[in-house]
């Protein structure tokens, strides 16, 4: 189901919606840097043709992939969208920002608390990442704009991500995230069980809205 056919599902106004895909992935340097890029933003008059990539140098965590989210919302979702009430996320099955990760959840839900917005999500079936339209309109050309040239340190990675361009017009803003995330952090049932989580009819566990508890409760 794509984004207008779930608003349209929902009973939502699409025009007030949002979707930004979200895709992680380790490449190999020197030093070695976590990508976690939001992709872009869409509403009813079409696609925004930018991307928010942050560069880490910690672990691949959930809290570092919302934390890519939320630095996204601040610096170009928020600017554009002041209105917005619902932000859609497209996500891998597995991963940081698998559907089976309760810390992603957990950090979502956080999220939307913030920034007062209804989060809904869906996740890519298992082994259909490849469907992913960040595959396609974004690492493809971030891989081909720093083909042939070292990756020896933060600052070339980010600064190579941040000049991709295309004819088409994508322009592509990057940041180094230089934080600490733990990893092995345990979430109970019972902070589980505290998320306004509430899954869609069809395959619940890959499609589901976090409702910000600040406006629900």
């Amino acid at each position: 189901m794509d984004l207008q056919e779930q608003g349209e599902a929902s009973g939502g106004a699409y025009d007030r919606r949002l979707a930004g895909e979200f895709h992680d992935r380790w490449t190999t340097a020197e030093q070695r840097a976590g990508l976690s890029p939001a992709r872009r933003a869409e509403d009813s008059r079409g696609a925004r043709n930018e991307a928010w990539v942050s560069v880490g140098h910690d672990h691949d965590t959930a809290e570092f992939a919302v934390a890519s989210i939320r630095q996204w919302w601040k610096m170009m979702g928020r600017p554009a969208y002041p209105s917005a009430r619902e932000l859609f996320i497209t996500a891998d099955a597995g991963g940081s920002n698998g559907y089976r990760t309760r810390a992603w959840k957990v950090e979502l839900q956080k999220f939307a608390d913030d920034a007062k917005l209804k989060v809904r999500v869906s996740h890519f079936p298992p082994g259909t990442s490849k469907w992913n339209k960040i595959e396609h309109r974004l690492f493809c050309h971030i891989t081909q704009n720093w083909r042939g040239k070292p990756l020896r340190t933060f600052e070339t990675i980010v600064n190579l991500i941040g000049n991709t361009r295309t004819a088409k017009g994508l322009r592509v803003k990057a940041k180094l995230d230089p934080r600490k995330y733990n990893t092995g952090v345990k979430i109970t049932k019972a902070a589980m069980s505290e998320l306004d989580l509430r899954p869609h009819s069809f395959h619940g566990e890959w499609n589901y809205v976090l409702q910000p508890r600040n406006l629900t409760r």
